[in-house]
């Protein structure tokens, strides 16, 4: 397994809050904490911005991918509206996570609350090269729910 440095910077009020951090040896993302003042409730069907009180600084040909946690999701029916959110490299701003509640209960989040994962991954870039006709293949342009249910 790769591991590369990833530069953080945590915001002034954050000293009480830990760094991102795999919970296991196999955990692909890291967890990101809740950077509210006290608590903040989030209504069903509300969105809502939360800080997770960290910059970073991404080695050139990453990105950082935003994820919402499967606890959250199937316990309280939260996720996060651009799933997943990209930090490109070249980003330096706050991270910031946007939270929606699908649930049909308000979801409290607390200062420190996990609520979301950040996944480092490598990123290719593509080279576009305009063509008069693509190849065809076996499903060709089949589209949405053309193989059946």
């Amino acid at each position: 397994m790769e591991t590369i440095v990833v530069k953080i910077k945590k915001k002034a009020t954050c000293d009480d809050l830990p760094l991102p951090v795999y919970m296991s040896d196999g955990s692909s993302g890291m967890d990101l904490y809740a950077d509210v003042d006290g608590e903040i409730s989030i209504a069903p069907g509300q969105i809502k911005m939360v800080s997770a009180g960290i910059s970073i600084s991404l080695p050139a040909g990453y990105e950082a991918q935003i994820r919402p946690r499967s606890g959250l999701a199937v316990k309280h029916g939260i996720g996060i509206v651009n799933s997943p959110g990209t930090i490109d490299a070249d980003y330096r701003g706050p991270i910031n996570i946007i939270l929606i509640n699908f649930g049909d209960a308000p979801y409290t989040v607390k200062r420190g609350s996990r609520i979301a994962q950040m996944i480092i991954s490598k990123v290719t870039r593509a080279e576009l090269e305009v063509i008069e006709e693509l190849d065809r293949t076996v499903r060709n342009t089949g589209g949405f729910g053309h193989t059946g249910v």
